[in-house]
Formats: structure tokens, sequence, C-alpha cells
């Protein structure tokens, strides 16, 4: 056994051994009060349409993003934010103008980030995407409330971090992304002793049947048609090289009662299955949802009741059958790279998290190959290991020390010799 593994029995987890709390409420009968952090990506219109549809349910007290001020004013002014924030700063002038005459306060730059995150809420939806959303979502964890966890890198990159500022606080937390909203129900009141394995089910993406020659030729444009979800660019990337199933894995390391040998992935094309989790007495619990990020937002927005979700009905009659194979990890190199970063443990996640956000910007940007960015990301963790990088997670600074580290490395390798972006 590792040595991050000897240390499990004192990692903070989700409680699967008690009842769910009861939906956090400002009093009962009242509108939530909800803040949502990255209103402007997939998960923040995905979140705002669901309180759209029900208004009696929510007050809308911040929302967040990054550059897109005019799409965040339009979205402050039509749910009646308190407080719309601009990370950037040279554009909180633009914000101040956009929102002038309509009540709504203006603000930019991460301390106003972390103010919108720290607003009196009972839910904030944790939505930045990339290690950006790192410290906002940790200051939502202070409030003590309900956090829906739609950033992997809390997890990814400072898991135990994370997750002990979580039990801290006495935040319950509630998964907004679909494979760990499946577990988590599929674990509710679970004995954690009883849960035998985990699996979560990828895709497989939109080259999940193509050759490596095919894949090296693949552009940008081919690698963002996903074939069953609709998701921001990062993801949808992340999704075509199987990383994004790399971090799910670390994330449910952290978020679930098992070892990291206990956590499997299957490929299952349909995207209906999102998770399966089996018991010590032969039972396979699984979860079944049409591929709607709506679906898991729904969820973690009113656990333990359930809301109305605009979703398409499944019909399994209509599907006929469902398919599951197991990854092809020579193939899909990401998925394994994940897998020792989390054996690795320390700070190998974050340094892994780092080198692919930029290994997928530059694939975005035609300056490497899709199969390159795996490579890129491993040249990376190579660099971080031997210019002695990949120390322990002892606090979030040292994390985003390494986040900057591995960011440097990954840079200076696209530097220093030609990547081609082979067609």
């Amino acid at each position: 056994m590792s040595e991050e593994a000897s240390l499990a029995p004192t990692r903070a987890r989700l409680r699967t051994d008690k009842p769910a709390a009861s939906a956090p409420a400002s009093a009962a009968g009242a509108p939530r009060r909800i803040t949502v952090l990255g209103a402007t990506g997939s998960v923040g219109a995905s979140t705002l349409d669901l309180v759209a549809r029900n208004p009696q349910m929510f007050e809308v007290v911040a929302l967040t993003a990054h550059r897109n001020v005019a799409a965040l004013a339009e979205l402050a002014r039509r749910h009646r934010a308190e407080l719309a924030v601009v990370a950037d700063p040279a554009c909180h002038h633009a914000l101040k103008e956009a929102l002038a005459g309509s009540g709504i306060e203006a603000a930019a730059g991460e301390a106003a980030l972390i103010e919108a995150a720290l607003r009196p809420a009972d839910c904030v939806m944790a939505g930045i995407i990339g290690a950006a959303g790192l410290n906002p979502t940790i200051a939502a964890v202070g409030q003590g409330r309900r956090v829906a966890l739609a950033n992997k890198e809390c997890l990814v990159s400072a898991g135990e971090i994370f997750m002990e500022a979580v039990r801290r606080a006495g935040t319950e937390l509630v998964p907004a992304d679909s494979e760990h909203a499946a577990v988590f129900q599929l674990t509710a009141g679970a004995d954690p002793a009883a849960i035998e394995r985990i699996v979560l089910t990828a895709s497989g993406g939109p080259f999940r049947t193509w050759s490596r020659e095919q894949m090296a030729r693949a552009t940008p444009q081919e690698a963002l048609c996903h074939p069953n979800w609709s998701m921001g660019r990062k993801i949808t990337i992340d999704s075509a090289t199987l990383m994004n199933k790399g971090l799910e894995l670390i994330e449910a390391y952290h978020l679930f009662p098992v070892e990291a040998d206990q956590l499997e992935v299957v490929v299952h094309p349909q995207s209906i299955v999102h998770a399966l989790v089996a018991y010590r007495d032969g039972s396979v619990l699984a979860q079944l949802a049409n591929p709607d990020m709506r679906t898991p937002i729904a969820l973690s927005l009113s656990w333990p009741s359930r809301m109305t979700a605009p979703t398409k009905r499944l019909d399994l009659v209509a599907l006929g059958s469902l398919s599951f194979e197991p990854p092809d990890e020579e193939r899909f190199r990401a998925l394994g790279l994940a897998r020792r970063a989390l054996e690795r443990g320390g700070l190998a996640p974050a340094v892994l998290n780092a080198a692919n956000e930029v290994a997928v910007e530059a694939f975005l940007s035609d300056r490497i190959g899709f199969l390159q960015i795996a490579q890129l990301v491993a040249e990376t963790l190579e660099a971080a290991e031997s210019g002695g990088v990949l120390g322990e997670a002892r606090d979030l600074p040292a994390v985003l020390a390494a986040d900057a580290a591995a960011r440097r490395l990954a840079l200076n390798l696209l530097g220093t010799r030609e990547w081609s972006a082979a067609r």
C-alpha cells in the first residue's frame, strides 16, 4: 500500500453513512438565496436556466464572470442580482456602465470574486473553470452552507485541503457534475464498508473509434464536436482526450469513501448510465438519465428534494440497447497519466491539471497536435519530478505555487522546440 493510501482513514470525505441534510433555505418556504460563480459559462447557463424556470424557489445574490461583461450584465439584470463581479479588473468600468441605473453593485478583481463568494447565500454554485476557481470556492465553503461543486480543480489540485475546509466549516457539499452526482445518489445512506467499487462512465468522445494516426491529424473543430454533451471548450477537449475522466477519478477519490484501486472507468458511448456502484452483496446500482447537465445541477440545488428539470425523459425501449467497453489507454494516454498522478499524490495532481490547461490551450491555438496534449502533460510531470516540484500539498499556497511552476514548465517546453500541429 502506498503512503498516500495509508493516510486514507484521516481524509475528510462526503458522508454517505448518514441521512442527507435538508436543503438549506433562508426560512421555511422562503426562496433560497443563490450565488453563481462562473455565471456565463456552460454550468452557469444551465444553473440560471433552472433558476429562471423556478422563480419562486430562488433569489439571486451574486453572479460572476471572467470578462464577458455584456453577458454578465444581461444576466444580472434579468435575475435581479445584488452583485455582479467580473474577474478582469480592466473590465470594471465597462461593467459599471452596463449596470448603470439598475441598482446592482458592480465590482472587479480577485478580491471582488472572494466577496461574491462570501455574500450570505443558501447555496453557491462553484462553476468557475480552472485553478482560478480555487480561492473563490474555498471562500464559499467558509460560509458553512451548501456548495454545489462543478469546479474540478478544488478536488484535483487541492483535494485534501479542500475537503478538510468543508469538514471544518460543516459545509454541505453536493457534486454538480453528472458522474459524481450519480455516485452521490447511489451511495446516499450507505455503509462505506459495503462499497466494493465505483465505476465512472465515459462516452469515449468524438475519437473513440479513431486510430492513433487519425487522432494525430485531428483538428480543434473535430475535437470540439462531442457526440452527446453540450459543454464548454476546455471540458470538451478534456472529454476527447479522456483527461476529463482521469480528473474525475481524482475527484471521486476525495469525495467518496474508497481507495484509488476501487475506482474504475468504462466507456459507455450512449452516455445514459453516468456511474455505477458495486456493493459487497453483489448488487450493482446505476444512475441513468439522458445527457443534460441540468439534471445533476437540479440535484445539487434541491437535494434531498427533487425539482422539475426541463430535460428529455429517458425511454429505454426506444434506446433498445446500451453498450460498454474498456478504455484504450494506449490511444488515450491522459487517463493513465491521471491515475499515476493520483497514485503519486502530493502535488502531482495539481501539476497534472495545470499542465493540461496549458496543453489544451496550445491545441486550441493550433500550436500542438491532439496527441501532443498528453505528451506535453507527461513531459511537464517528468520535469516537475526532476525539479523537485512534486512535494507535499501542505496548504493552499503550496498548491498555487505548484500550479504556477507547472505552467512555467509547460510553457517552457512549448517554447524550446518545434511542436507540430500535424494535419
